[in-house]
């Protein structure tokens, strides 16, 4: 049997989907847990507002949600995620960081972490 060779998709308990070097995996993660919602002080890994995370040879390209369409921070919590991918992320890349609604927030995309931070 020979090993797949392609890009590494999503592990059972990982906190988001992700497709792209295995390598690049756990930086992006932590990356993307050092920023926070200042709403809720808490990582935006943890409050499940990243959908997806895909590697390809030219691009970095994030989906991410915010809690609701009216979330006074988004730009500011975009602007965090391309700074922090900016760190982590080979030169040669371009950092796609897109919003999206579809499919809506909800309590559930929470980390069991943050569900006992929130006491829910």
């Amino acid at each position: 049997m020979s090993a797949d060779a392609g890009p590494a998709m999503t592990e059972p308990n990982a906190p988001f989907p992700y497709e792209g070097p295995e390598a690049l995996r756990q930086p992006l993660v932590a990356a993307l847990t050092r920023v926070v919602d200042p709403e809720v002080a808490m990582s935006i890994v943890d409050v499940g507002l990243i959908y997806g995370v895909t590697v390809t040879a030219e691009k970095l390209h994030v989906r991410l949600t915010m809690t609701s369409a009216a979330c006074p921070v988004a730009d500011l919590i975009i602007d965090e995620v391309e700074t922090e991918l900016d760190r982590v992320a080979p030169p040669e890349l371009l950092i796609e960081v897109e919003l999206v609604w579809e499919p809506p927030w909800s309590a559930d995309r929470m980390s069991e972490r943050a569900r006992r931070f929130m006491q829910w």
